[in-house]
C-alpha cells in the first residue's frame, strides 16, 4: 500500500513545476520532497520524473500516474470532508433518561423546539424514576434531580437548575384559614406531606436562619401532581419545589405562603458518562438543555442554602 503522503508530495511537485517550488508551497524541506518521491518510484519500481539540474519532466508512466494519484487524493479530502460533517452537524441518535416529573416538566416543554432546530437529530427520552445506570444501559444523558450532593462516580456532571422549595396554598385555603405570619404558626394548619416521615417542615428566612414548622398531617402522597391537586382544591398547604408550582402560581390557582421563607433546594443535575468521543448530536442536546432548562433558574436563587430541608421530593 502507497504512503498517501508520498502521494501528496509527489502531485505538489509536479503541479509546482519542481521540488524548490514545492517546497515554498508546502513549508517543507526540498530534500524531504526529493527523498520521499525517490521512495516512491522505489516503491513502484519505475521512473516516474526525469529530473536534472535544470529540468523536471514526467515520464510517460509519471503522466499517466499522476493523473490517478491526483484522483486519489480528491476522493481521500471528500472522504474526509464526509466525516467532519458527520461530525460537525448534530445528527444521529441521542439517548436521554429522566425521572417522570423532570420529563414532564423541563423536557417535554422544549424537546419539540430542539428537534425542529436540528432535524437530523433522533431523540429517544426514557421517563423512568427507577435508578438508571446510564453507562451500562447506553444512555447518552441523563437528568438527575437532588437535595444532596451525587456522588463522584466519574461521570461528568453539570448542574442545569438550582430551585427553592416553596409553602403554597390556593386562595381559598388561605381566604378560610388565614395566613401564617410565621413558621410557628404553621402548627394550625393542614399540611400536604410528601411522605409519613415528612411531618417536619425545615425552613430558612433570606438571612439562612433555620425555623422548623410541624403542620396538621392532612394528607399524604408521594406523587408530586397529587399534591398540588390537593393544594389547589384547597385542602392545605403544600411544601415543593418552584418549579413544579410554577403553572398554578402563574394562574393564581396558587399562592405563595410565607414567602420570606423556604425548605431548602432541589438541584437538577445533567450527568454523561465521558466527555471524550462526543458526537455532536449529545453536544448539541447539552447545550440546549444548558440554555433552556439552566435558564430557568430563578434570580437571587440561594444555591448555597441547606439541601432537601422538607424531606424527599415526590417523584424527583
Amino acid at each position: 500500500m502507497l504512503n498517501l503522503n508520498d502521494l501528496q508530495l509527489f502531485v505538489a511537485a509536479v503541479e509546482s513545476g519542481g521540488f524548490a517550488a514545492a517546497s515554498r508551497r508546502l513549508a517543507v524541506p526540498k530534500s524531504t520532497i526529493s527523498k520521499r518521491v525517490a521512495a516512491l518510484e522505489h516503491a513502484l519500481a519505475a521512473r516516474l520524473i526525469h529530473r536534472t539540474s535544470r529540468s523536471f519532466t514526467l515520464t510517460e508512466l509519471g503522466r499517466d500516474f499522476h493523473e490517478h494519484a491526483r484522483a486519489a487524493l480528491i476522493e481521500a479530502e471528500a472522504a474526509e470532508t464526509i466525516v467532519r460533517t458527520r461530525l460537525a452537524e448534530p445528527s444521529g441518535t441521542v439517548r436521554l433518561t429522566a425521572s417522570i416529573p423532570t420529563g414532564q416538566e423541563l423536557l417535554a416543554p422544549h424537546l419539540p423546539t430542539l428537534a425542529k432546530a436540528w432535524p437530523k437529530l433522533r431523540l429517544q427520552l426514557d421517563v423512568t424514576d427507577r435508578f438508571v445506570d446510564i453507562v451500562q444501559e447506553g444512555y447518552d444523558i441523563a437528568l438527575r434531580c437532588h437535595s444532596a450532593p451525587l456522588p463522584d462516580s466519574g461521570l461528568v456532571q453539570r448542574q442545569l437548575l438550582v430551585e427553592r422549595i416553596i409553602l403554597v396554598a390556593a386562595p381559598a385555603y388561605i381566604a378560610a384559614r388565614g395566613a401564617p405570619a410565621s413558621p410557628d404558626a404553621l402548627a394550625s394548619h393542614d399540611g400536604l406531606l410528601t411522605g409519613p416521615a415528612a411531618g417536619t417542615w425545615r425552613l430558612f428566612d433570606r438571612a439562612g436562619r433555620q425555623r422548623q414548622a410541624e403542620p396538621l398531617s392532612r394528607m399524604v402522597a408521594n406523587e408530586s401532581t397529587a399534591l398540588i391537586s390537593a393544594a389547589v382544591a384547597g385542602l392545605g398547604i403544600v411544601c415543593l419545589p418552584e418549579g413544579m408550582c410554577r403553572a398554578a402560581l402563574e394562574t393564581g390557582r396558587l399562592i405563595r405562603v410565607l414567602p420570606d421563607w423556604h425548605a431548602g433546594t432541589i438541584t437538577t443535575t445533567l450527568v454523561i458518562p465521558h466527555r471524550r468521543g462526543q458526537l455532536p448530536g449529545v453536544r448539541a442536546v447539552v447545550e440546549f438543555l444548558v440554555d433552556r432548562v439552566g435558564g430557568l433558574s430563578p434570580e437571587g436563587g440561594e444555591a448555597a442554602v441547606p439541601q432537601g430541608a422538607a424531606g424527599r421530593v415526590p417523584g424527583r
